[in-house]
């Protein structure tokens, strides 16, 4: 599902994100400068209510196995807990990225032990 875009604007990445929960309109991708592998591509940034830019998430650089394709993988900050997803960034057009959504499916609720009905015993087996 997509949920969102960027495209550059003046050298910077700007787009927005919108679901069921969530309206940021005001994001941006900040690149990640460092020589570890394990570092991701972008930091996504959001412009909060006081305007200043804070850290909701991030994008790591992936190839696709089948076509060769850059994309972009990661997760941001959701208030909704009970439904984390992961994001993927994909090309658009010309420097505009497209932004879906996986959502995992909920957690299914604990089960319960069965109980014995009110009144009943339960006596061990013995041989």
């Amino acid at each position: 599902m997509n949920i969102g875009s960027f495209k550059s604007t003046n050298g910077q990445l700007l787009g927005s994100i919108a679901t069921a929960h969530i309206d940021l309109p005001r994001l941006g991708l900040r690149p990640v400068e460092s020589d570890s592998d394990k570092a991701p591509a972008f930091e996504i940034m959001a412009l909060n209510v006081a305007r200043r830019w804070v850290q909701i998430g991030a994008l790591w650089e992936q190839t696709s196995n089948s076509s060769g394709e850059v994309f972009y993988q990661g997760r941001f900050d959701d208030p909704q807990p009970h439904r984390p997803g992961s994001s993927h960034a994909f090309p658009h057009r010309r420097r505009n990225r497209n932004l879906q959504r996986r959502m995992e499916p909920p957690a299914a609720p604990p089960r319960e032990p069965r109980r014995q009905p009110s009144g009943t015993t339960r006596t061990p087996h013995h041989r």
